[in-house]
């Protein structure tokens, strides 16, 4: 009897093996894809709550300064949108490898939107609003747009056609999407800034797009903003790290055609959040001076951050007092609460759309 019983528990266990060995070889088998979908399917069906969803899209980043901002982001609008589950996602997929990589922190998961609007597919939210973290309605804002396209024409083809025929899908636009929303930000920013730009030259550096890559004609956006900052306090100035003829050799030459060749200047990054652009294209130590800069064809100094090229120019470069009080350090677009709420606002405003016709021309 021993003997049976003894038989029949080695028998159990090499099914057992075999059990999870297949599973093993299974998961090997996965493509990338397939083991990101089954990630973000397993994220969804635990944590949903309600019958709807946000889905904020940020570019991404690797700073931990940014996880803070994006996870009180989340914090926040879980609390302004009770009835609604919210999920956050990233668009860089090199940020989402280095993220996953841990390459400046603690090792953390994102994933691309295709995949979180296919989780919400397959668990069947009735309502999705996707809202764009971006501040300009460029090249990032774009994928976004192309996500929510490829979603709402059922891609992959596996979503219910039904649900996808009743699912209502809207749209949160960027932090800049028209020229008004480029005044409420310059009153935004003013209300931040206001005891700076009264010592001297308050500048901003945005990210910007390339000229080929300008989706949705996007980078005048920066110039409105400068024209509505500068309508309350001519000390203002917005330039990019992208924009051909917005670089920071043209904002040098702004304000000295306005008569600002010395004195205080302070920089703040006009970027959702604080990373690799503002810490270190801005606020960083990169020089490339040698007896003089060398631009290039674009007419941009390169391997000169914002800061050093400011000083060897003659002006004074002052740090900001923000609360926390680390010496040296900037703040994204995402830690002031007032910026927050425009974002807020977006999201309250959402489009619906229906994008088995695409909402935009194709450029």
């Amino acid at each position: 009897m021993k003997t049976i019983k003894f038989l029949m528990m080695a028998a159990v266990a090499l099914m057992t093996a075999v059990s999870f060995t297949a599973c093993s070889d299974d998961d090997d088998n996965l493509s990338n894809m397939e083991r990101y979908q089954r990630a973000v399917d397993a994220t969804v069906k635990k944590q949903k709550k309600s019958d709807k969803a946000i889905l904020l899209v940020a570019f991404g980043s690797t700073w931990q300064q940014a996880y803070d901002a994006f996870d009180n982001t989340v914090k926040e609008y879980k609390a302004k949108f009770p009835d609604y589950d919210v999920y956050l996602s990233f668009s860089s997929a090199i940020c989402i490898n280095r993220a996953a990589a841990g390459e400046n922190t603690a090792k953390r998961n994102f994933y691309e939107p295709k995949y979180w609007l296919e989780a919400f597919g397959r668990v069947k939210y009735s309502e999705i609003i996707v809202q764009s973290m971006q501040v300009i309605p460029g090249e990032e804002f774009s994928r976004v747009v192309n996500a929510m396209k490829d979603f709402g024409n059922n891609s992959n083809g596996d979503l219910d056609d039904k649900y996808m025929s009743e699912v209502t899908l809207k749209l949160g636009m960027p932090l800049m999407y028209t020229e008004d929303d480029a005044a409420i930000l310059a009153d935004a920013l003013h209300a931040n800034f206001k005891d700076y730009v009264s010592e001297g030259a308050m500048l901003f550096m945005g990210h910007g797009n390339p000229d080929e890559y300008d989706t949705f004609k996007a980078n005048i956006r920066y110039s409105q903003l400068e024209t509505a900052l500068q309508a309350i306090n001519t000390n203002y100035f917005v330039g990019t790290v992208d924009m051909k003829e917005n670089f920071k050799v043209q904002v040098l030459e702004r304000m000295q055609n306005q008569g600002i060749y010395s004195g205080s200047v302070f920089c703040a990054p006009l970027m959702s959040i604080a990373g690799d652009h503002a810490h270190n294209d801005m606020a960083g130590n990169d020089d490339a001076w040698d007896n003089g800069f060398k631009e290039n064809e674009d007419g941009e100094v390169e391997d000169t951050s914002w800061k050093k090229y400011f000083e060897h120019s003659g002006y004074d470069i002052d740090e900001i007092d923000y609360t926390d009080g680390e010496a040296g350090l900037v703040h994204g677009l995402l830690e002031y609460d007032n910026i927050r709420s425009i974002y807020i606002q977006h999201t309250e405003d959402a489009e619906v759309v229906d994008y088995y016709h695409s909402k935009y021309p194709e450029e």
